[in-house]
């Protein structure tokens, strides 16, 4: 075990962002009062704690070798050690009561990680290293005993935690598309049930969402988003014994989850039983866009999509939180469902503070993170010129920028990609890579960074005071520029939907231009 202070460049501070003001987050809770912070106010000792836990795999194995870093807030230094044969770890001496603000968090080449924790004492929780997102465990306050059960679950490559479902395409455009390729869980016969109470249950998802999609008027974010926490029984049609505070604003994957993308006007599943649609509105999410904290993530139902900034078009279309109009369609949780809709990332830090860790209203995303889960680190680079994503099971290849053409020419040109092209030793060959469909390229995203996403998966993360160098995950990720999915626009046959590298929202490009394209298998 050995103990060591944290480097500057990756203590705990607020990301710079893209497109707003430099901001910075104190990593320490500050002493003041003066005398023993760590005393036990009868004896006047000092009182120390240990932490211990143990790290299996998903098979329920002990993994061994995994370094154990214990982070001490308020006097920036590290403990670590490693996991025994066992999977065993423990780490003594960590001072108690005041001041005494821990996070715990684990790394072993060829794994992924989540962590769980039985002491109330504790909690998961996601924090900003200075650009750099973990998700660990976190002691606000170490209590003056020892602590067991800091656990930790190790996925390799092929693990996961979710799987993604279909995107819902019924038309194949071209060879190798969505349709084509028909990759995801297939939606249930009967999608959505009438509850006949004035709700909606979606059984792909699970979610029950308020059938009068229409009933809450447009209104600014934080107005909106106050009118889906107050829904209950008794209004829009509501006749389900709901109480307030169990409907919320959707964050922006389950919004997304709704869209159907064979059809436009609306972009919803036919059959499906809501009424009152707005078409001439996005709807709100509750997931604030962390480059520009005054913009929420919309989404429009006409044909499907996302809005962040003023719509090129007409203008008709905004997502700026205090001076946008849009609707809001409330859900809340319900059963299981076929699939488990993914967390978006962003999250808020249990003493409040800036940057990446903050809420902007009761009940948003950040406070809530629901979904499944986001490990960390996320990706395995396998080391052959591709990535194993621990959240979803796929494999992406690495080299970001190694196929740049029109719509049906990187279809082709994936179909034909094989181990000796774009940085691939993995022996793959034609036939086994598809360009990703809109929902598996939407899943790689975290929406926790206060800039592009593309500089995060490059390691060029926004630290207190400018670039900080972070790990690699893919290879020459082009920032600010369209990725193509496989997936076509119904509303225009024309043009297939694209992510921007940004911020990851969901974009109709004409098939004809030039775009970026990642592959997946």
């Amino acid at each position: 075990m050995t103990q060591h202070r944290l480097p500057r460049s990756i203590r705990p501070l607020a990301a710079a962002v893209c497109v707003v003001a430099l901001a910075s987050l104190s990593a320490c809770g500050g002493g003041g009062g003066g005398g023993c912070e760590t005393c036990n106010d009868k004896t006047g000792a000092p009182v120390y704690a240990a932490v211990a836990g143990t790290v299996l795999d998903k098979q329920g194995q002990p993994v061994a070798g995994v370094a154990v870093s214990v982070f001490h807030h308020n006097t920036n230094t590290t403990v670590t050690t490693t996991t025994d044969a066992a999977g065993k770890y423990s780490v003594a001496g960590l001072d108690t009561l005041r001041n005494a603000d821990y996070e715990i968090f684990v790394t072993k080449a060829g794994f992924g990680f989540y962590p769980s924790i039985v002491d109330a004492a504790g909690s998961v929780a996601k924090f900003d290293f200075n650009g750099l997102y973990r998700t660990l465990i976190r002691f606000l306050t170490m209590p003056a005993r020892d602590v067991s059960g800091a656990n930790f679950t190790a996925l390799r490559s092929g693990d996961k935690m979710a799987s993604l479902p279909r995107t819902g395409q019924t038309t194949s455009y071209a060879s190798a598309d969505d349709f084509a390729t028909r990759q995801g869980v297939a939606w249930p016969t009967t999608r959505f049930t009438d509850n006949q109470n004035g709700t909606v249950t979606d059984h792909l998802t699970g979610l029950v969402w308020l059938k009068n999609a229409g009933c809450i008027a447009p209104g600014n974010w934080a107005t909106s988003l106050a009118a889906a926490n107050q829904l209950a029984q008794g209004a829009c049609g509501l006749t389900d014994g709901s109480a307030v505070g169990q409907w919320r604003m959707p964050n922006v994957n389950e919004l997304e989850s709704l869209v159907d993308v064979a059809h436009s006007n609306p972009a919803l599943a036919t059959g499906h039983p809501f009424t009152n649609i707005n078409l001439t509105s996005a709807y709100w999410s509750s997931t604030t866009y962390m480059a520009l904290t005054s913009n929420a993530m919309a989404i429009r139902f006409s044909d499907g999509r996302w809005i962040n900034g003023i719509d090129s078009n007409d203008g008709t279309f905004n997502n700026a939180k205090t001076s946008s109009n849009n609707a809001v369609w409330a859900v809340k949780s319900g059963g299981a469902g076929a699939v488990q809709v993914l967390a978006t990332g962003v999250f808020a830090v249990p003493t409040g503070g800036g940057g990446a860790g903050q809420s902007f209203g009761p009940a948003d995303d950040a406070i809530l993170q629901l979904g499944a889960p986001l490990t960390s680190p996320r990706f395995i680079d396998k080391g052959d010129g591709t990535l194993a994503d621990t959240v979803t099971g796929l494999t992406w290849l690495k080299n970001a920028n190694c196929i740049q053409q029109p719509w049906a020419a990187a279809l082709a040109r994936i179909n034909q990609l094989a181990s000796g092209a774009c940085g691939l030793s993995d022996g793959s060959s034609a036939g086994q890579w598809r360009m990703p469909n809109r929902t598996e390229m939407l899943s790689i995203s975290d929406r926790a960074p206060t800039f592009p996403q593309a500089e995060y998966f490059t390691g060029q993360a926004q630290g207190s005071s400018g670039p900080v160098t972070g790990p690699v995950v893919f290879d020459r990720f082009v920032s600010s520029v369209y990725y193509w999915t496989s997936t076509t626009d119904a509303a225009d046959p024309t043009q297939a939907w694209s992510i921007w590298s940004c911020d990851f929202g969901v974009y109709n490009i004409a098939k004809t231009e030039i775009k970026y394209a990642l592959a997946v298998r």
